[in-house]
């Protein structure tokens, strides 16, 4: 990536000693939603909005998790070129974790769950399918087991959430 100082994670196979995102299809009574999904530890998004949402739009990425946002706050902001940030952190000097949507999609956004400034989730329904999107950062190396064990704590509290969710909606469809 050009001087975001992060490593860009994706889905999918190498390709000629690059990384490729592959769109990821979910076929729902004859549809077909088409998205691609990334993440990437962003070391800082002090300076570097437009720069992201450049990347991203060379990429065609239409959702990106963000790590290390290092932003203090817990708001929705448009970074330029048609992306929209949604973030949470506690200090401006490490962690933070976001997720950055293309502006088609800001409308979709059903549910914000800013868990901590290591997790949080944003629930969307893109052509009538439920997407749950999670951010986390995971603790380096050198933290203390104690902030690790909240990481994990943390994370499976909103993966479960989600699962709990999707049984409900499941039982409820179900019903009718």
């Amino acid at each position: 990536m050009d001087g975001t100082g992060g490593n860009w994670a994706t889905v999918g196979r190498r390709s000629r000693g690059g990384r490729r995102v592959h769109g990821q299809r979910e076929k729902r009574k004859g549809k077909s939603v088409g998205l691609r999904i990334g993440t990437l530890n962003v070391g800082t998004m002090t300076g570097k909005g437009r720069e992201l949402a450049d990347m991203m739009e060379r990429r065609k990425v239409d959702i990106l998790c963000v790590q290390e946002t290092r932003w203090k706050g817990s708001k929705a902001h448009s970074i330029g070129a048609g992306f929209k940030l949604f973030y949470y952190g506690v200090d401006s000097k490490r962690n933070g974790v976001g997720v950055v949507l293309k502006e088609e999609f800001v409308r979709n956004v059903l549910e914000v769950e800013r868990v901590s400034d290591r997790v949080m989730s944003l629930k969307l329904e893109i052509e009538g399918v439920m997407l749950n999107v999670v951010s986390g950062y995971a603790p380096q190396v050198g933290c203390e087991l104690e902030e690790k064990e909240r990481f994990w704590s943390e994370l499976d509290e909103v993966m479960e959430s989600i699962l709990m969710d999707m049984l409900v909606r499941g039982t409820e469809v179900m019903r009718r």
